[in-house]
């Protein structure tokens, strides 16, 4: 077995999933409209302006969809993970342009060169979040989870927890 398949990644991956699979099918009823989510190994949160009747049909429909092999679901573009790993490229390339045992004065004229490569990684890194969600924080085959509940938070308006068992 490896990391990812142990128990608790597992279920989070799953949830993640779902969780983009669900925000996709807002998207396409509420294309202008603001919207993240959260997943965890319990379920996952929806956040914007919507009803509960819209996330929970969007959830099922999201459930079933991925059940049936629309695994493109999964993948979405708005993912924390494709901007994550966009800045620690560019964060690695402004290092590594700076790297050496100079004086940071001695380094000041590296900064444009940095700056440079930083952005030139962030822009080349670009296809590694997609790639990642696919093989590393989403999992598509969602196997028998099953939503439990879609509940509004009380702490935070517009914002809405669905329960999962994802096995």
């Amino acid at each position: 077995m490896s990391l990812l398949e142990t128990p608790i990644l597992l279920k989070t991956r799953r949830n993640h999933a779902l969780e983009h699979a669900t925000l996709h099918l807002l998207a396409e009823k509420y294309p202008n409209r603001s919207m993240g989510g959260y997943s965890t190994a319990s379920g996952f949160f929806i956040l914007g302006s919507l009803s509960q009747e819209d996330v929970q049909r969007a959830a099922s429909e999201a459930l079933e969809r991925l059940r049936n092999g629309e695994h493109h679901l999964a993948i979405h573009p708005g993912c924390g993970t494709n901007l994550a790993l966009s800045l620690l490229a560019a964060w690695i390339a402004f290092r590594a342009a700076l790297y050496g045992n100079a004086p940071m004065r001695k380094k000041l004229w590296r900064l444009p060169f940095a700056l440079a490569f930083s952005l030139a990684a962030y822009t080349l890194s670009r296809p590694l979040g997609p790639l990642a969600q696919a093989y590393i924080t989403t999992e598509a085959n969602v196997g028998e989870t099953e939503i439990l509940a879609v509940a509004p938070l009380r702490v935070r308006k517009n914002a809405y927890r669905i329960w999962t068992k994802a096995a």
